[in-house]
């Protein structure tokens, strides 16, 4: 529980402070670096839901509040810390209420289903409040269509990496619906 926690939150992290190196992929557009360390967050949240809603919400918002203190430490752009905080918040929690609805599902369904929600969300979110009139409209686009396959790719292989299979009483808690 505790090593998830963990890596969910240097992922969101390092992810951050990496958002503005780019890599160009001349077949499906350019992606930050930190989308490479932020694909592993989606998954890592998801184990988290063992331990019940309450824990997943207190680990997101522990991430988010030390996103925001390193970055500004860091001297990261004002407008980067915005648009992660808001990210991080909003899709991360969409993404809690769809795993949570799919809790009598497979571990693969829950990850790849909720994934496929929220990592659309959050690549939106981040795209455009970080680099709005700071990248032209097309570069935006191919931020959104890169980051999205990566996002994705990565998440799907972590899920794989260490798929396990839980019971739906292993993943339930009081603090579920």
């Amino acid at each position: 529980m505790i090593l998830s926690a963990l890596i969910y939150i240097v992922a969101v992290l390092g992810a951050n402070y990496t958002a503005t190196w780019f890599i160009h992929f001349p077949v499906f557009g350019q992606v930050a670096v930190g989308t490479f360390i932020f694909g592993l967050t989606f998954t890592q949240r998801d184990r988290l839901h063992a331990y019940g809603r309450r824990w997943v919400y207190g680990t997101i918002a522990v991430a988010a509040i030390a996103n925001v203190l390193m970055s500004a430490y860091l001297e990261v752009p004002f407008r980067i810390i915005l648009a992660s905080f808001t990210a991080i918040l909003i899709s991360e929690g969409v993404d809690t209420e769809i795993y949570q609805h799919l809790l009598q599902k497979r571990w693969l369904f829950r990850v790849a289903t909720s994934n496929a929600v929220s990592i659309p969300l959050d690549t939106m979110l981040f795209g455009v409040i970080a680099f709005l009139g700071v990248l032209s409209t097309r570069e935006i686009l191919s931020l959104f269509v890169g980051e999205i396959i990566v996002k994705y790719a990565i998440g799907i292989i972590s899920a794989l990496w260490k798929a396990r299979e839980t019971t739906p009483a292993t993943e339930t808690s009081s603090d579920n619906p």
